[in-house]
């Protein structure tokens, strides 16, 4: 069975800030593509939700994975409600841990 892919209204802001910044630096063309993949990435999570690395030392529950190297994707997957809750989208060298809500514990 597959669960359900929710993204924060966080996680929303961070895609269309991403888009804006890669548009800028490269083109609306390949932004639009890079965001458009990186949202399936993130919904093929409902197939496989238990991927990437647990990292309850940011906050209880959290994992994080990789796109492309480039982009970290922070998530929580509730297996009560089948649901995997992206919280949050992280590009190039930014310092996700300091942009998690929470204190780990």
């Amino acid at each position: 069975m597959s669960y359900a892919v929710a993204f924060s209204p966080e996680a929303l802001a961070q895609l269309d800030a991403l888009e804006d910044y890669i548009s800028d630096a490269s083109s609306p063309v390949i932004a639009a593509r890079f965001i458009d993949s990186l949202i399936r990435y993130c919904e093929g999570l409902c197939l496989v939700p238990l991927r990437g690395t647990r990292r309850d030392d940011l906050l209880k529950d959290l994992r994080i994975t990789h796109y492309r190297r480039t982009t970290v994707i922070a998530f929580m997957v509730d297996s009560d409600t089948e649901t995997v809750s992206i919280l949050g989208l992280f590009y190039g060298g930014q310092d996700f841990t300091a942009l998690l809500p929470g204190d780990g514990e």
